[in-house]
């Protein structure tokens, strides 16, 4: 059996007890899992899941060598475990673009079907669709995807490409009227949003885009995935207090092919990040890369790279918007309470455990649990899954701080209330 045959390995998400299994019909038959979470006492639902062969970290090194075209030398073997993944999914090699743009349309589609049922929610209801993908298979593949769940036209559609941060930037879009990328806009979307029934995730293919990549330790890290859920802002998901911030990646430590449409670099400290509206009741909120001088879609300086790369800002920005936080408390005559858990990108494993111990050397101490072993780094869907697998034991009223980052580099915080 070739690597390419493999459907799942032991511990693969696709073993889940919850996990719908189905195929895409393409390149005869694509797997499919899908899990669907619903917290009906703070009102929010949402589902996550997976596409493509599971590869532990064992079956890994042969498919990649595919890729490599080459063998996979010692020295560039890494400690996946270490880092938190023990699986993830992966596509076949030799897929056409045509290919391509059928599955990720499709999976676009299952998943925004799946999140509305999981909210009980009609396709006419929804009033907006916020999905961060970090490359997206086509320019309008969002417009593509509302279309085919059925979602009506007058629907707001925003793409944000901001890397692994984009699905918290989506949220936090949504939930904040005084990000600078709602206040690049005549109509600020959080102020639009504000009671309405929105569905905000991130959906990953990320195997397509590595897979013209010849830096192994990124072919070894990233994989497939989506993870979408239904909020009403004000309502299932009120907004506390949130910070972003932009440090440009001028050494290029991540560098990430830009698959979108983006201006030269800004000066004089101007924000990277353009707001346009490509299509009718369309945005693209698009982040500057550093984008790798090969031609290839993604180059980084390795998993001790990434460590100093995102903690020490990430500690600066979560450090900010607690204080922002406690002040939030004191405004509204709150007494005693505290976030219940951190939910944080999940880029591997040390940097969010190097994270937590400079935040609790300033004296904040939040849980942050590490959810994501069986998969990799799924990049914008990584908020949302982790979102999802904590969301059983949320409770109405609990305050919960939502932590992204990404190459660029961008960083998206907030605290927010859940409904009751």
């Amino acid at each position: 059996m070739t690597t390419e045959n493999i459907a799942h390995q032991k511990n693969s998400f696709y073993d889940r007890p919850d996990v719908e299994m189905g195929s895409i019909s393409v390149a005869g038959g694509i797997p499919f899992g899908i899990e669907r979470v619903t917290n009906s006492s703070v009102g929010i639902g949402g589902v996550y899941g997976s596409w493509g062969a599971s590869y532990n970290n064992e079956t890994l090194p042969a498919f990649l060598e595919q890729r490599l075209g080459r063998p996979l030398l010692t020295n560039e073997r890494l400690n996946l475990s270490e880092l938190g993944f023990l699986n993830r999914q992966h596509v076949p090699l030799d897929l056409t673009p045509e290919e391509h743009m059928v599955l990720e349309v499709e999976v676009g589609r299952k998943f925004l079907v799946e999140a509305m049922k999981a909210c009980n929610w009609e396709p006419s209801e929804v009033d907006a669709v916020l999905i961060g993908m970090s490359a997206p298979v086509s320019e309008d593949y969002l417009d593509q995807v509302t279309k085919a769940a059925g979602i009506p036209e007058k629907a707001l559609k925003v793409a944000i490409h901001k890397a692994c941060d984009g699905s918290t930037s989506s949220l936090h879009l949504a939930l904040n009227p005084e990000l600078p990328e709602n206040l690049q806009l005549d109509s600020n979307i959080a102020d639009s949003l504000y009671g309405k029934k929105v569905l905000v995730g991130g959906i990953e293919g990320l195997s397509r885009f590595v897979s013209s990549s010849h830096d192994a330790n990124a072919l070894q890290l990233f994989g497939n995935a989506a993870g979408v859920i239904g909020v009403i802002p004000g309502t299932t998901m009120k907004f506390l207090a949130g910070r972003s911030r932009e440090v440009f990646d001028d050494g290029g430590v991540l560098q990430v092919a830009m698959y979108y449409p983006h201006s030269p670099q800004k000066v004089n400290g101007e924000y990277n990040v353009d707001v346009t509206k490509p299509l009718a009741n369309n945005i693209r909120v698009a982040g500057l890369m550093h984008e790798p001088s090969d031609g290839s879609s993604i180059t980084m300086a390795g998993p001790m790279g990434m460590v100093k790369l995102f903690v020490r800002t990430g500690v600066q920005v979560v450090r900010d918007v607690y204080g922002a936080y406690q002040a939030k408390l004191t405004d509204l005559g709150i007494v005693g309470k505290s976030l219940a858990v951190a939910i944080v990108h999940h880029a591997n494993f040390k940097i969010n455990k190097l994270k937590e111990k400079h935040l609790q050397g300033e004296g904040i101490i939040l849980p942050m649990p590490w959810l994501l072993s069986d998969f990799g780094n799924v990049s914008a869907a990584s908020n949302m899954i982790a979102f999802l697998r904590e969301l059983p034991k949320m409770k109405p009223l609990d305050h919960i701080l939502i932590d992204g980052f990404g190459a660029g580099t961008y960083y998206d915080a907030l605290a927010v209330e859940l409904g009751g």
